[in-house]
């Protein structure tokens, strides 16, 4: 069951009922996914934020730093962060949340980012359409693929130590000294001060989650699916590198992909190519590039992209080599 099902029907009544644009049309296509994208990841912001703020105000940071760097996890870390991606139901925008609340509270940046690349590739929904459309083995397979390329990626980008590129303010609020701990504040108190702070880095975001959104709407509503299918087809050798970067601009959730992945097998175009264009549309996107730019600076943004981008490929390459 979709829990964001209620924001869906909200959306559509207001888009096709309060102001009355027709369904079947693109401006109504791409309105209804603004609205319903935007309340979904606003409040996703808001309760994310408000318990982040919980968590940093109870949870032993130092001591957590202290625990994650004075052992040889030896990639445990970034395998747990990637498998815990697989069972959050978020698309790429959403995770940014969860993102920014484990830089807050000392998990280090590899490992956050291992979570931001695996957690829109894979979600129970996705992996049951999956199954029924391309079997068990190669959902399987998909789903190790997507673990792999969270861990690998974050891995590389945790040993590049990028953390200098992480927006100055999330380091602001991680480093904040804790003062209502020493003053030991009313509990009544103290949900009003977790308030103040997951509002006010709520506010901090908004602006380009709404532009974020906003490109996807246009995308979503204006784009249609058939039109970069050209570009990949069977007899390409840069089939895979092609369908990769011509899904960026793209902007979906996982289930929104699948079908398109399965129309795009079902017309030649091998597993693997296709398979790297869902990735793409679904874990790079240019929304998510407007929206991760309120939190991390442009170096650390084009290695994050430019790491995930070449590793889809390669996942692209191996599945055509491999998986028949």
């Amino acid at each position: 069951m979709d829990i964001f099902y209620p924001l869906q029907l909200l959306a559509d009544w207001l888009t096709y009922g309060l102001i009355k644009i027709g369904p079947e049309s693109r401006l109504g296509s791409s309105a209804n996914f603004f609205i319903y994208d935007s309340l979904k990841i606003l409040i996703l912001l808001l309760v994310i934020n408000y318990f982040m703020a919980i968590v940093r105000h109870y949870l032993p940071v130092e001591k957590l730093r202290d625990f994650l760097a004075s052992r040889k996890w030896y990639g445990l870390d970034y395998l747990l962060a990637a498998a815990f991606g697989t069972i959050t139901p978020f698309c790429s925008c959403s995770s940014i949340p969860l993102f920014i609340g484990f830089l807050e509270t000392g998990i280090p940046l590899g490992v956050t980012l291992s979570f931001l690349i695996t957690s829109p590739l894979v979600n129970q929904v996705a992996v049951v359409l999956f199954a029924g459309l391309f079997g068990w083995k190669i959902t399987i397979l998909y789903v190790v693929a997507a673990i792999l390329l969270g861990v690998i990626g974050g891995f590389i980008l945790g040993k590049l130590k990028l953390e200098k590129y992480v927006a100055d303010y999330v380091w602001q609020i991680k480093s904040r000294k804790n003062k209502t701990t020493k003053n030991k504040l009313p509990f009544r108190d103290l949900l009003k001060l977790f308030w103040r702070e997951g509002w006010a880095l709520t506010k901090k975001i908004t602006p380009y989650v709404l532009l974020g959104i906003g490109v996807g709407a246009l995308i979503h509503g204006y784009v249609p699916a058939g039109f970069f299918e050209q570009y990949i087809t069977a007899d390409n050798l840069l089939a895979v590198p092609i369908a990769t970067i011509v899904a960026v601009p793209m902007y979906a959730n996982a289930v929104g992909v699948i079908p398109i992945m399965q129309s795009l097998v079902e017309k030649g175009i091998p597993l693997g190519t296709a398979m790297a264009f869902m990735m793409a549309v679904v874990g790079l996107s240019l929304p998510e590039a407007l929206i991760l730019k309120r939190v991390m600076k442009v170096k650390l943004l084009v290695y994050f992209f430019g790491i995930t981008t070449i590793n889809i490929i390669v996942i692209g390459y191996l599945f055509n080599a491999f998986v028949k």
